[in-house]
């Protein structure tokens, strides 16, 4: 059964004739018990007022900590994946540099080969020159000793 402090204000008692209580004494020590009852119920309702507060605060700071940590996960996800995309292009940029290289070198290749080749044939020309010309002068060296011994 619960007291307030109006029951204990409004508690009667009986009175006996022989040896009873002082009514004034047991009306003022109602009344203290009343008023440190009515302090008591008091302080009570503010702490459970309190309590309320701090446990919707402490929600709040739970709910504010997972959004933090979806929101630091969601940033280590981000970084990530920009730093797969980056060793990707960086392959993709090595690749193509070394297509172009190749080709360069390819295309080096054949013009030395193309040069090789023109040196041979203008060696050759010069050859068939220098023959056909000794051949010629040889020729009119005939020819002038002929014309000589005739």
């Amino acid at each position: 059964m619960k007291i307030s402090p109006i029951d204990i204000q409004q508690q009667q008692f009986k009175v006996k004739t022989f040896r009873g209580l002082d009514p004034d004494d047991v009306d003022a020590f109602l009344q203290t018990v009343a008023s440190e009852m009515e302090g008591l119920i008091r302080e009570n309702s503010q702490m459970k007022e309190q309590q309320s507060r701090q446990s919707r605060e402490l929600l709040d700071m739970a709910e504010k900590e997972l959004e933090l940590r979806e929101i630091l996960f969601s940033a280590q996800r981000v970084i990530e994946e920009m730093k797969v995309n980056a060793r990707k292009e960086a392959e993709l940029i090595i690749s193509e540099a070394e297509i172009k290289s190749e080709r360069i070198v390819a295309d080096a290749e054949r013009q030395l080969g193309e040069l090789k080749s023109q040196i041979e044939e203008t060696r050759r020309q010069k050859i068939q020159f220098e023959m056909g010309l000794k051949g010629l002068i040889d020729s009119f060296s005939r020819q002038i000793s002929g014309n000589e011994a005739a």
